[in-house]
């Protein structure tokens, strides 16, 4: 799924109001960090999660990471906040066309 620049501003400004619902420490990405991220996708779509590594090339490599194994769409990343989306089968936020 692609998102129009239209419809990722929309995202961005529906989550600049959120707050990270899990954040990434010394211990990495890990099998645990993935499911607590699919269950907030699964309830929420749009989500944010803190990434407290101080390194960009390891930083962008976690969020490839987890882009890739959750098959969410990576909104934004700013500093060490990544934004996701994921329509779940209720969907909760309607995109503009």
């Amino acid at each position: 799924m692609n998102l129009s620049n239209r419809q990722k501003q929309y995202l961005k400004g529906e989550a600049h109001l959120l707050k990270p619902v899990v954040m990434i420490g010394s211990n990495g990405f890990t099998e645990g960090v993935l499911a607590e991220i699919e269950n907030a996708l699964n309830f929420h779509e749009l989500i944010k999660i803190k990434i407290a590594v101080e390194d960009r090339e390891t930083k962008q490599l976690i969020c490839d990471a987890i882009v890739r194994e959750t098959g969410a769409i990576a909104v934004q990343l700013v500093g060490s906040v990544l934004t996701l989306f994921r329509p779940s089968k209720e969907q909760k936020i309607t995109l503009p066309k």
